[in-house]
């Protein structure tokens, strides 16, 4: 059921994009590409897609999103000051007009106190300054389970802000 909702929410994502003349970058970490996957499923997609960044590792974060080593030792990777730095990066180091990150811990292992598995930090910014971040506290529902809800909710925020709205 949920992999038909990010189909639907990925053609939606395409179609405002499209409609506003806007191209899209991805920063990913806990999802592993599967934001831009789900876009880049939908022929045509080329036209709204610029790129996805993967960035699992801090080193990745660092090299190829510019977030800064000492806001990862500050934060932690699992941060809304990380999710949102991954998400200026994108904007900075393409030619999107928005951007989505995700950073979180999907499990099964991984979580400690006040960090548990299934946190997930989400960014979503726009080359006008508009910019949204969100916490989710999926629980510790399975890996893929909470994979699967991040990209849900990523695709949401990057129709919000493909919408116009003002966040």
């Amino acid at each position: 059921m949920i992999e038909q909702d990010i189909g639907k929410s990925a053609k939606r994502v395409l179609a405002l994009c499209r409609k506003q003349g806007l191209k899209v970058a991805t920063a990913e970490s806990c999802t592993g590409g599967l934001v831009v996957a789900a876009l880049t499923e939908i022929p045509g997609s080329s036209d709204v897609v610029d790129r996805g960044f993967v960035t699992y590792s801090n080193a990745a974060k660092e090299a190829m999103l510019g977030v800064p080593s000492v806001m990862l030792e500050e934060h932690g990777a699992v941060s809304a000051e990380t999710a949102q730095a991954m998400a200026h990066g994108a904007l900075t180091r393409s030619k999107a007009d928005l951007s989505v990150a995700i950073t979180g811990i999907a499990g099964p292992g991984g979580g400690k106190p006040g960090k548990p598995v299934g946190l997930v930090h989400f960014a979503a910014a726009a080359r006008d300054g508009r910019h949204v971040h969100r916490a989710k506290r999926f629980g510790n529902i399975g890996r893929r389970k909470v994979r699967l809800k991040s990209v849900a909710e990523a695709l949401a925020m990057l129709e919000l802000l493909a919408s116009g709205a003002h966040v």
